[in-house]
């Protein structure tokens, strides 16, 4: 039980704060800046319970890579959902409004960028935090926080940069994307974490 915790608090932490940097509006860097940084604080807090996978996008790639069990999956999926709306619930509730739906006209071009971003932060999870070359790094937390940072600031115009269901439910809820179009972002999101494990299956097929 202290894992699916572990998830929901660092997806709850996560969530709120894309939405108390992005509803309000907050200038220039400062929503990918707070956003990464609230990621690589996170895992560094739950790493050693849960693999402080906080995004089922991370979860299916670490279980397709062989370090999540099959038991495990859908309790961290409802954790890290469950802790997206809440989170998302919290916010609006501290700000005082929900957003303005992001409209996104290049459909295509959303899809390839979540797609892309997702795999990308799946892959330097595995490569970080479960491969075997890497074992007892300190800067895994550094590395996945960074990535969706650079995510958020190279496609985060295009389609959002959620990179995560559970935060594409999340901003739906906070009304900062509209529920007609997340559906790019989990399908999207998910098969780049699957592709990730995949991708990391191949390249490193002696890491069990």
């Amino acid at each position: 039980m202290s894992k699916y915790l572990t998830e929901f608090i660092g997806t709850f932490f996560l969530v709120l704060t894309i939405g108390c940097t992005v509803i309000p509006g907050a200038a220039g860097v400062i929503p990918p800046l707070a956003i990464g940084a609230a990621l690589m604080v996170m895992i560094f807090a739950g790493g050693h319970v849960s693999g402080a996978h906080y995004n089922p996008a991370v979860t299916l790639a670490v279980f397709i890579r062989g370090r999540c069990e099959s038991k495990d999956v859908i309790p961290y999926w409802i954790a890290q959902v469950a802790a997206g709306v809440v989170a998302a619930v919290v916010a609006v509730w501290l700000v005082g409004k929900s957003g303005t739906p992001m409209e996104i006209k290049n459909v295509p071009a959303a899809f390839v960028a979540e797609f892309l971003f997702t795999f990308a932060l799946a892959y330097v999870v595995l490569n970080s935090a479960t491969a075997k070359g890497t074992t007892g790094n300190s800067f895994y937390g550094l590395a996945i926080g960074m990535t969706v940072m650079a995510g958020a600031f190279a496609v985060g115009g295009i389609s959002g940069g959620a990179f995560n269901p559970a935060v594409a439910l999340g901003v739906a809820v906070m009304k900062l994307v509209s529920f007609s179009q997340i559906w790019l972002h989990l399908v999207a999101d998910l098969a780049g974490g699957l592709v990730a494990g995949l991708v990391f299956k191949f390249i490193n097929p002696g890491d069990k």
